[in-house]
């Protein structure tokens, strides 16, 4: 059996060891318990250190040949020198997916010790996740190897995006961003050397796991070239990719080197990869978090606009960067001007951006949204709401989700202001309506999901 074919071990089982456990806090191993058991991991955990007989009131046994019951996954945390004897004996128990979280590899020019170790996965088939890296996290089955404190890295609730990523640190700033947003998501994967299995080898399973509706790939270096390019033009015709590609440039090339052992390669030649499959590029970390909310939502049928807003200022300039980005601030049909006619105050105006007026309640958005969702020149709802207005309250969010739920067209908000608008877009996000702090960020975004769906269009 091939490595790759046992990945669904690193996500999906009912029991784990952790290898290396200790009880003292605040090492990596004790933080990897701690979040098993205080995630609710509803298999049984089974920590082994020769060191202890017991850890976090379980029974530490002194390695995992000594435990009688079947052992699926195990998660290793111990020094570099010790793994691949570890690995060995996690063959021998039959274990089909092991993560190891310890460094000392090819990213420090240990590369022979990296080659013993992938060696021993391959020779038991065994799925490796690592080293030197985070490991994985599912908030569907609580398998979570992240070393990193509940209380300091908040774990977002389950979704449709995973995460595909070779930097920890990287991979743990979008986790954190996206559990402050309530942005679910599906799978983790923090791959590191990927001493064994690849960035090529996680898209492929991804490509047909059920939870998984869009995936997010950071990549530095990739071993496989012209494999990732194929496997990328296959995967993203059924769910769209979204990368982020460093090491760019001059030194950041040799830093991506002592980072996780693989060199950068030349971006051009990742850049013209991403085009020619249709790979959605973000230039940054920003950017990156901007277009994965906006994919977490239906393709639309066009790229015609329908803008409300209670301040015709920000309806003005999104306008612009509708223009700019290569959208259409639409034309509305008849029925839609006859009805928004209706519900416009005297002084108001029927166009498109629609300026409610700064007196709007979210009575008057519920009622233009309603108009927007049947009228056909409209693909995208583009809400624009200054929640500093004294009209608007709490019931925003109440009818900003139930239109959400009632049309296939995608939605977004642009909300600007302070710590009293956050908390709006904080809450709506939890509610799947992917929200932004400025127009360009948010027509950016726009601009991404229209090209892709033209793209599932022609297919």
């Amino acid at each position: 059996m091939k490595c790759s074919d046992n990945i669904k071990y690193l996500f999906s089982h009912n029991s784990v060891a952790v290898i290396g456990a200790t009880p003292i806090p605040n090492k990596v191993s004790n933080v990897i318990m701690r979040n098993l058991i205080d995630g609710k991991y509803t298999g049984k955990v089974y920590p082994v250190n020769p060191k202890y007989e017991e850890v976090l009131g379980l029974k530490c046994y002194k390695s995992v040949l000594e435990i009688k019951d079947n052992v699926e996954c195990a998660i290793v945390a111990t020094p570099a020198e010790f793994v691949p004897k570890i690995v060995e004996q996690c063959g021998k128990k039959k274990i089909k997916g092991v993560i190891v979280i310890s460094g000392g590899f090819g990213e420090v020019g240990n590369e022979e010790l990296e080659e013993e170790l992938k060696k021993v996965a391959e020779k038991y088939g065994i799925a490796l996740l690592g080293p030197n890296c985070l490991g994985a996290f599912d908030p569907y089955t609580k398998i979570d190897s992240i070393f990193l404190p509940m209380y300091k890295l908040e774990r977002p609730p389950p979704g449709e995006i995973a995460f595909v990523t070779q930097s920890g640190a990287v991979g743990s700033t979008i986790i954190d961003m996206a559990a402050h947003y309530k942005v679910g998501i599906s799978k983790f994967i923090s791959y590191g050397n990927a001493a064994s299995l690849n960035e090529c080898d996680y898209l492929k399973f991804l490509e047909n796991d059920k939870e998984t509706k869009t995936i997010i790939l950071y990549v530095e270096g990739a071993k496989e070239g012209r494999r990732l390019f194929e496997i990328m033009k296959k995967v993203n015709k059924k769910k769209p990719i979204i990368a982020l590609k460093a090491g760019k440039y001059g030194k950041a090339i040799l830093a991506a080197k002592s980072h996780t052992g693989n060199l950068a390669g030349s971006y051009t030649a990742y850049k013209a990869a991403f085009r020619q499959a249709k790979v959605v590029e973000a230039e940054t970390l920003e950017e990156l978090f901007d277009f994965v909310r906006v994919f977490n939502q239906p393709l639309p049928n066009g790229n015609g606009v329908g803008i409300v807003t209670n301040g015709g200022g920000m309806g003005v300039l999104t306008s612009d960067a509708l223009e700019i980005n290569g959208l259409v601030v639409a034309d509305f049909e008849k029925s839609t001007v006859e009805g928004l006619a209706k519900i416009l105050p005297s002084y108001g105006s029927v166009n498109n951006p629609l300026d409610l007026i700064a007196d709007a309640s979210a009575e008057g958005y519920e009622r233009a949204l309603n108009l927007f969702i049947t009228d056909k020149n409209i693909d995208i709802l583009c809400v624009i709401l200054l929640t500093q207005t004294p009209p608007i309250d709490e019931r925003i969010i109440g009818v900003l989700t139930k239109i959400k739920a009632s049309t296939s067209k995608p939605m977004i908000v642009i909300a600007v202001g302070g710590s009293y608008t956050d908390k709006y877009r904080r809450v709506l996000e939890g509610y799947g309506v992917p929200t932004y702090g400025y127009p360009d960020s948010a027509v950016k975004a726009l601009k991404k999901l229209v090209e892709y769906a033209e793209f599932r269009r022609k297919m």
